[in-house]
Protein backbone atom coordinates (compact mmCIF):
# COMPACT_ATOMS: atom_id res chain seq x y z
CA UNK A 1 0.00 0.00 0.00
CA UNK A 2 1.36 3.60 -0.88
CA UNK A 3 2.10 5.88 1.60
CA UNK A 4 -0.57 8.47 1.85
CA UNK A 5 0.31 11.81 2.53
CA UNK A 6 -0.45 14.94 4.23
CA UNK A 7 -0.46 18.34 2.30
CA UNK A 8 -0.85 22.09 4.04
CA UNK A 9 -1.99 24.43 1.59
CA UNK A 10 -1.35 28.13 2.10
CA UNK A 11 -3.51 29.97 0.12
CA UNK A 12 -2.15 33.33 -0.70
CA UNK A 13 -3.82 36.97 -1.35
CA UNK A 14 -1.72 40.20 -0.88
CA UNK A 15 1.22 38.16 -0.30
CA UNK A 16 -0.33 37.06 3.17
CA UNK A 17 -1.49 33.56 3.87
CA UNK A 18 -5.66 33.79 4.34
CA UNK A 19 -8.24 31.14 4.97
CA UNK A 20 -12.27 31.19 4.72
CA UNK A 21 -15.50 29.73 4.53
CA UNK A 22 -16.61 28.21 1.09
CA UNK A 23 -14.36 30.65 -0.48
CA UNK A 24 -15.36 33.58 0.87
CA UNK A 25 -14.52 35.50 4.12
CA UNK A 26 -11.27 35.81 4.14
CA UNK A 27 -8.63 36.35 7.20
CA UNK A 28 -5.40 36.75 7.66
CA UNK A 29 -3.43 33.33 8.96
CA UNK A 30 0.21 34.78 8.37
CA UNK A 31 3.34 35.06 6.81
CA UNK A 32 3.83 32.28 3.91
CA UNK A 33 7.74 31.96 4.29
CA UNK A 34 7.25 31.71 8.12
CA UNK A 35 3.98 29.41 7.81
CA UNK A 36 5.82 27.04 4.88
CA UNK A 37 9.39 27.00 7.56
CA UNK A 38 7.14 25.72 10.12
CA UNK A 39 4.64 23.32 8.17
CA UNK A 40 8.32 21.92 6.84
CA UNK A 41 9.62 21.25 10.09
CA UNK A 42 6.22 20.13 11.56
CA UNK A 43 5.97 16.95 9.30
CA UNK A 44 4.02 18.02 6.27
CA UNK A 45 4.43 15.58 3.23
CA UNK A 46 3.97 18.40 0.72
CA UNK A 47 3.09 22.26 0.66
CA UNK A 48 0.58 23.81 -1.67
CA UNK A 49 0.96 27.79 -2.33
CA UNK A 50 -2.07 29.37 -4.35
CA UNK A 51 -1.86 32.03 -5.47
CA UNK A 52 -5.73 32.73 -5.15
CA UNK A 53 -5.82 36.54 -6.31
CA UNK A 54 -4.18 36.16 -9.46
CA UNK A 55 -6.55 34.89 -12.04
CA UNK A 56 -9.11 37.06 -10.87
CA UNK A 57 -6.33 40.30 -11.14
CA UNK A 58 -4.94 38.63 -14.41
CA UNK A 59 -1.46 38.46 -13.27
CA UNK A 60 1.24 35.88 -12.57
CA UNK A 61 2.00 34.60 -9.53
CA UNK A 62 4.02 36.27 -7.09
CA UNK A 63 6.95 34.72 -8.46
CA UNK A 64 9.66 36.53 -5.89
CA UNK A 65 7.91 34.98 -2.94
CA UNK A 66 7.52 31.86 -4.38
CA UNK A 67 11.40 31.64 -4.51
CA UNK A 68 11.85 32.53 -0.72
CA UNK A 69 9.11 30.12 0.50
CA UNK A 70 11.26 27.24 -1.72
CA UNK A 71 14.41 28.23 -0.07
CA UNK A 72 12.67 27.26 3.62
CA UNK A 73 11.41 23.71 2.15
CA UNK A 74 13.11 20.01 1.82
CA UNK A 75 9.75 18.67 0.67
CA UNK A 76 7.68 18.82 -2.22
CA UNK A 77 6.50 22.18 -3.51
CA UNK A 78 3.30 22.42 -5.56
CA UNK A 79 2.41 26.45 -6.81
CA UNK A 80 -0.51 27.77 -8.55
CA UNK A 81 -2.63 30.50 -9.51
CA UNK A 82 -2.14 32.72 -12.51
CA UNK A 83 -0.55 30.06 -14.89
CA UNK A 84 -1.44 30.80 -18.16
CA UNK A 85 1.56 29.81 -20.12
CA UNK A 86 4.57 27.17 -20.57
CA UNK A 87 6.10 30.11 -19.49
CA UNK A 88 4.14 31.18 -16.77
CA UNK A 89 4.54 27.34 -15.45
CA UNK A 90 8.73 27.69 -16.47
CA UNK A 91 9.05 30.65 -14.23
CA UNK A 92 7.58 29.02 -11.19
CA UNK A 93 9.70 25.48 -11.79
CA UNK A 94 12.96 27.90 -11.79
CA UNK A 95 11.79 29.81 -8.86
CA UNK A 96 12.25 26.80 -6.90
CA UNK A 97 8.49 24.58 -7.60
CA UNK A 98 8.31 20.90 -8.15
CA UNK A 99 5.08 20.88 -9.44
CA UNK A 100 2.45 23.38 -11.12
CA UNK A 101 -0.66 23.71 -10.06
CA UNK A 102 -3.50 24.99 -13.21
CA UNK A 103 -7.14 25.99 -13.04
CA UNK A 104 -8.96 28.58 -15.15
CA UNK A 105 -6.35 28.74 -17.60
CA UNK A 106 -6.14 25.21 -17.76
CA UNK A 107 -10.30 25.52 -18.12
CA UNK A 108 -10.05 28.14 -21.02
CA UNK A 109 -7.37 26.19 -22.78
CA UNK A 110 -6.81 22.77 -22.00
CA UNK A 111 -4.20 22.04 -24.46
CA UNK A 112 -2.15 24.42 -21.56
CA UNK A 113 -2.33 21.24 -19.58
CA UNK A 114 -0.25 18.84 -22.25
CA UNK A 115 1.81 21.80 -23.27
CA UNK A 116 3.24 21.76 -19.55
CA UNK A 117 3.63 17.97 -19.15
CA UNK A 118 5.71 18.39 -21.91
CA UNK A 119 8.09 20.84 -20.74
CA UNK A 120 8.65 19.23 -17.16
CA UNK A 121 6.57 15.60 -17.45
CA UNK A 122 3.34 14.71 -16.19
CA UNK A 123 4.65 14.36 -12.25
CA UNK A 124 5.30 18.09 -12.12
CA UNK A 125 1.38 18.95 -13.44
CA UNK A 126 -1.25 19.56 -10.94
CA UNK A 127 -5.00 20.22 -12.01
CA UNK A 128 -6.57 21.87 -9.68
CA UNK A 129 -10.31 21.16 -9.81
CA UNK A 130 -12.87 23.79 -7.87
CA UNK A 131 -16.60 22.49 -7.52
CA UNK A 132 -19.86 22.50 -5.83
CA UNK A 133 -22.55 20.19 -6.33
CA UNK A 134 -25.18 20.56 -9.08
CA UNK A 135 -28.41 18.09 -9.04
CA UNK A 136 -27.30 14.71 -8.98
CA UNK A 137 -23.59 15.89 -9.74
CA UNK A 138 -21.08 18.31 -9.51
CA UNK A 139 -20.24 21.66 -11.42
CA UNK A 140 -16.54 22.90 -11.82
CA UNK A 141 -16.15 26.55 -11.17
CA UNK A 142 -13.71 28.48 -12.38
CA UNK A 143 -11.43 32.28 -11.05
CA UNK A 144 -11.64 31.28 -7.35
CA UNK A 145 -14.95 29.74 -7.34
CA UNK A 146 -16.51 32.84 -8.25
CA UNK A 147 -17.21 31.52 -12.12
CA UNK A 148 -19.98 28.59 -13.22
CA UNK A 149 -18.38 26.59 -16.67
CA UNK A 150 -21.06 24.01 -17.09
CA UNK A 151 -18.44 21.33 -17.04
CA UNK A 152 -19.52 18.35 -15.07
CA UNK A 153 -16.19 17.49 -12.14
CA UNK A 154 -15.81 13.69 -13.18
CA UNK A 155 -15.86 14.47 -17.16
CA UNK A 156 -13.38 17.78 -16.66
CA UNK A 157 -11.01 15.14 -14.35
CA UNK A 158 -10.77 12.57 -17.19
CA UNK A 159 -10.21 15.16 -19.93
CA UNK A 160 -7.29 16.62 -17.30
CA UNK A 161 -5.69 13.74 -17.06
CA UNK A 162 -5.98 12.38 -20.77
CA UNK A 163 -4.20 16.03 -21.61
CA UNK A 164 -1.09 15.01 -19.49
CA UNK A 165 -2.17 15.65 -15.89
CA UNK A 166 -0.31 14.02 -13.08
CA UNK A 167 -2.48 14.13 -9.81
CA UNK A 168 -5.83 16.01 -9.29
CA UNK A 169 -6.50 18.63 -6.89
CA UNK A 170 -10.04 17.95 -5.97
CA UNK A 171 -11.54 20.69 -3.73
CA UNK A 172 -15.44 21.00 -2.46
CA UNK A 173 -16.95 24.32 -2.14
CA UNK A 174 -19.45 23.29 -0.46
CA UNK A 175 -17.09 21.59 2.28
CA UNK A 176 -14.47 24.25 2.41
CA UNK A 177 -13.63 25.77 5.55
CA UNK A 178 -16.50 23.94 7.10
CA UNK A 179 -14.91 21.07 9.07
CA UNK A 180 -17.50 18.47 9.03
CA UNK A 181 -15.46 16.33 6.64
CA UNK A 182 -14.10 16.05 2.86
CA UNK A 183 -16.78 15.53 0.19
CA UNK A 184 -16.76 11.55 -0.02
CA UNK A 185 -18.97 10.49 -2.52
CA UNK A 186 -17.40 13.43 -4.80
CA UNK A 187 -13.87 12.17 -3.81
CA UNK A 188 -15.13 8.11 -4.69
CA UNK A 189 -16.48 9.28 -8.24
CA UNK A 190 -13.79 11.22 -9.20
CA UNK A 191 -10.95 8.61 -7.19
CA UNK A 192 -12.61 5.86 -9.40
CA UNK A 193 -12.93 7.96 -12.88
CA UNK A 194 -9.28 8.67 -13.05
CA UNK A 195 -5.46 6.68 -13.29
CA UNK A 196 -3.61 9.10 -11.46
CA UNK A 197 -3.55 10.15 -7.70
CA UNK A 198 -5.97 12.40 -6.12
CA UNK A 199 -5.80 15.36 -3.39
CA UNK A 200 -8.59 15.53 -1.27
CA UNK A 201 -9.36 19.34 -0.38
CA UNK A 202 -11.98 21.03 1.58
CA UNK A 203 -13.95 19.90 4.82
CA UNK A 204 -11.12 18.59 7.28
CA UNK A 205 -12.27 18.91 10.92
CA UNK A 206 -10.72 15.99 13.12
CA UNK A 207 -8.36 13.77 11.93
CA UNK A 208 -10.35 10.91 11.44
CA UNK A 209 -11.50 13.27 8.09
CA UNK A 210 -8.73 12.21 6.84
CA UNK A 211 -8.70 8.46 7.18
CA UNK A 212 -12.07 9.07 5.64
CA UNK A 213 -10.10 10.56 2.59
CA UNK A 214 -8.05 7.60 2.05
CA UNK A 215 -10.81 5.20 2.94
CA UNK A 216 -12.45 6.88 -0.68
CA UNK A 217 -9.34 6.62 -2.67
CA UNK A 218 -7.55 9.54 -2.21
CA UNK A 219 -3.56 9.10 -2.46
CA UNK A 220 -3.20 12.65 0.01
CA UNK A 221 -5.25 15.15 1.55
CA UNK A 222 -4.83 18.68 1.71
CA UNK A 223 -5.97 21.05 4.86
CA UNK A 224 -5.17 24.74 5.70
CA UNK A 225 -7.44 26.05 8.69
CA UNK A 226 -7.32 23.37 11.02
CA UNK A 227 -3.21 24.04 11.01
CA UNK A 228 -3.43 27.17 10.58
CA UNK A 229 -5.79 28.26 13.35
CA UNK A 230 -4.30 25.43 16.15
CA UNK A 231 -7.48 22.98 16.18
CA UNK A 232 -5.38 19.91 14.92
CA UNK A 233 -1.82 19.33 14.25
CA UNK A 234 0.42 17.00 11.16
CA UNK A 235 1.58 14.12 14.18
CA UNK A 236 -1.77 13.88 15.52
CA UNK A 237 -3.41 13.16 11.45
CA UNK A 238 -0.42 11.08 11.10
CA UNK A 239 -0.76 9.25 13.95
CA UNK A 240 -4.66 8.81 13.41
CA UNK A 241 -4.26 7.98 9.68
CA UNK A 242 -1.43 5.49 10.81
CA UNK A 243 -4.02 3.85 13.61
CA UNK A 244 -6.46 3.60 10.66
CA UNK A 245 -3.86 1.03 8.52
CA UNK A 246 -2.72 3.80 6.28
CA UNK A 247 1.00 3.75 5.80
CA UNK A 248 2.65 7.73 6.51
CA UNK A 249 5.62 9.00 6.75
CA UNK A 250 6.40 9.71 10.60
CA UNK A 251 10.26 9.89 10.76
CA UNK A 252 10.30 13.22 11.49
CA UNK A 253 7.65 13.41 13.73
Amino acid sequence: MLTRRIIHCLDVKDARVVKGVQFAALRDAGDPVEQAKAYGAAGADELCFLDIAASLESRGTLAQLVEQVALELSIPFAVGGGVRSVADAEKLLRCGADKVSMNSAAINDPALITAVARLAGSQSVLVAIDVRARGPGWEVRSHGGTRKTGLDAIDWAREAVDRGAGEILLTSMDHDGVGRGFALELLRAVCAAVPVPVIASGGAGTPGHFADAFEAGAAAALAASVFHFGTLTIAAVKQCCAERGFPMRIDTL
